[in-house]
Order: structure tokens, then C-alpha cells, then sequence
């Protein structure tokens, strides 16, 4: 009989629903990573009151590694919905669920409070920030002041030659969105504006445009509204290859005006 089956509730906080297949994203990466998924060998770790010891040993990896690719996955799972705004979530559920011990997914959980994607809940967890329209109009225009000046620069002088090399993310943005699936178009976004934006040799400000993007996740994420934003990565595209500075502008404004 599973052992399991008369250990207490370890927590109340909600964790992410399962997809089609049984498995949410976060559970994939972590088990890609080596992790037992939820409702096979459990690891060793942070055991909250009332649960029994899991005398099964923990594969030897490295913590600094495992804590890396949770942080990867909340960051997934945040920007695709699974960790819903409102909702806390607590480290030793979430660690049993996945096959790790609480301590990475904490660690991972107090980097995301550090970026204002969650908050502590004493002796609860963590809650997933809510965002208002006004907080996200806001960031969307310090987005804007940051990127529009660099992108205008960037448009006076990069050859057209190195825009039409990144026609490649543009379309694989457009192909994310069409699969309606918010995780998925938001890393084709991300990796469509870091190398936009790369192109200005400041590892400063690619790094500050991702944590300004981090925090000014929408709350929606429509099929329709990403395929929207996708065709605007082409559109941009298209006129920095011409060198068409007034349509470059306003698509840069107009797209983080239309990000919230």
C-alpha cells in the first residue's frame, strides 16, 4: 500500500494543473533534468508536518544546477499561466510534486521575489504577484523610454543584411503563437528581442529589458492578441531592412503600448 496515502495534506496552496498529458511544463523540464515526477521515487528533502520519511536516496546532482532549471521552469510556468496571479504556492508542495526537496525550489521562489514576480507569505509561501492595468501600462512605458531610443539608433546603423538575418525568429514567433500556448510564445518573444536588441553589444541592457519584460507579464494571452504581437516582430522587421525610421518608430511604440 502507498505510504503516502496516510500522510496529512502537506499544504493547502494550489499547484499548477496538469495538461493534456498528464504533465505540467515545470514537471517536464524537471524531469529532463533528473527529477522523479510526482507519484514515482520521491527524493529525500524538507518534509512538512505530519508526512513520513521517504527512505529513498536522492541522485547525486548539483544543487547549484537543480536550483538553475526550476528558476527556468517557475519562469516558464509563470509566463505560460500555470502559476496563476493571487495564488500561493508553497516550496515542499511544489518540491514533492516535481522530485525535488523544498530547499532549490524555495531558493528559486526567493530569486522571484528579488525580480517582483512573487512575495513571501509567512509561513505559507509564495504568492504570484497581480499585476493591475496601471502597474502594466507603467512598465510597458519604462519599456519603452529604454528600448525605443536604442532601437532608433540601431535602425540609423545596422545594415539591412543583419536585420533580414533575424527573418528566422520573427517567423518562429508567429509559428509560437499559433499554437495559442502562452509559454511557448513567450520564450520565441524573448528570444526575438534579446537578439534585437543584442545587436546594441550591451549585455546591461539586454539583461534590464528582460527583467523589465519579467515583471510586465499581461494578464491575458489570447491566441489572437499573440498572433497580433508576432506579426508586429515581422513588421519591425520589414521596415528596419528598408530603413524606414518613422515606421520603426511607431511599431516599437505601438507594440509596448499594445503590451499591456
Amino acid at each position: 500500500m502507498d505510504q503516502r496515502a496516510h500522510a496529512a495534506p502537506a499544504e493547502t496552496a494550489r499547484v499548477p494543473a496538469q495538461s493534456r498529458s498528464g504533465e505540467t511544463r515545470l514537471e517536464a523540464v524537471v524531469r529532463e533534468a533528473g527529477g522523479h515526477p510526482a507519484g514515482t521515487s520521491a527524493v529525500r528533502g524538507e518534509h512538512t508536518h505530519g508526512e513520513r520519511p521517504v527512505p529513498q536516496p536522492r541522485p547525486a546532482v548539483q544543487r547549484a544546477s537543480v536550483r538553475g532549471q526550476i528558476l527556468d521552469a517557475l519562469r516558464t510556468a509563470l509566463m505560460g499561466g500555470e502559476l496563476l496571479p493571487g495564488e500561493v504556492y508553497s516550496a515542499p508542495v511544489l518540491g514533492e510534486r516535481f522530485g525535488v526537496s523544498a530547499t532549490p525550489v524555495r531558493e528559486a521562489m526567493q530569486q522571484l521575489a528579488l525580480e517582483g514576480a512573487v512575495e513571501v507569505v509567512p509561513n505559507r509561501g509564495f504568492r504570484v504577484v497581480e499585476r493591475g492595468a496601471r502597474e502594466l501600462a507603467e512598465l510597458a512605458e519604462v519599456r519603452a523610454l529604454i528600448e525605443v531610443p536604442v532601437m532608433m539608433r540601431l535602425a540609423r546603423s545596422v545594415p539591412a543584411e543583419r536585420w533580414a538575418a533575424l527573418r528566422p525568429l520573427a517567423e518562429e514567433s508567429v509559428r509560437a503563437a499559433a499554437t495559442g500556448c502562452r509559454a511557448t510564445y513567450a520564450e520565441a518573444d524573448r528570444a526575438f528581442h534579446r537578439a534585437v536588441l543584442g545587436l546594441a553589444g550591451n549585455e546591461q541592457l539586454v539583461q534590464i529589458a528582460e527583467d523589465l519584460r519579467r515583471r510586465a507579464v499581461p494578464l491575458r494571452g489570447a491566441r489572437a492578441e499573440m498572433m497580433s504581437d508576432a506579426a508586429e516582430h515581422s513588421a519591425l522587421l520589414e521596415a528596419l531592412v528598408a530603413r524606414d525610421l518613422e515606421a520603426v518608430r511607431a511599431l516599437v511604440a505601438g507594440h509596448f503600448a499594445d503590451a499591456w
